[in-house]
């Protein structure tokens, strides 16, 4: 059995609350899923904390996303091509990164995570989400 069918959501997406990058990741992937394919949970909270333990990471240093599907877990340069793919339209064209091997498109994400709070800033608290969000987030 799954992951995702043990539990109460499809897809989630587990990002760290409180780095700017991230937070606006989560907004853009909002803005263009209408639909509500994609469910979200902070790596700060309970239940994020758990689940990113539970895929073999550490939650007091996050170091990717971490997209929890039907298919599996997806994390790095993996996790950004499966959210294109689920998003669709445009975005699916992100699976022509899958040519660029796997080593590089990790090594090009590890680069932004290490700097993302240097460069995208970090905040002291999740984001708080709009009222008609609030219910695509497991917290």
């Amino acid at each position: 059995m799954t992951l995702a069918m043990q539990q109460p959501w499809q897809n989630l997406l587990l990002f760290d609350g409180v780095c700017g990058l991230c937070q606006r990741g989560v907004q853009s992937i909002l803005l263009n899923d209408p639909a509500g394919v994609i469910q979200f949970c902070s790596i700060q909270s309970d239940l994020g904390t758990r689940l990113y333990r539970e895929q073999g990471l550490d939650p007091e240093v996050p170091s990717t996303m971490v997209l929890l599907t039907p298919e599996g877990a997806f994390t790095e340069s993996d996790a950004l091509i499966e959210i294109g793919s689920l998003l669709g339209g445009w975005r699916r064209s992100m699976s022509l990164f899958k040519c660029v091997p796997k080593s590089v498109r990790d090594w090009a994400y590890q680069l932004i995570a290490r700097n993302r709070y240097r460069w995208f800033g970090k905040n002291d608290q999740c984001m708080m989400p709009q009222p008609e969000w609030r219910d695509r987030f497991l917290n």
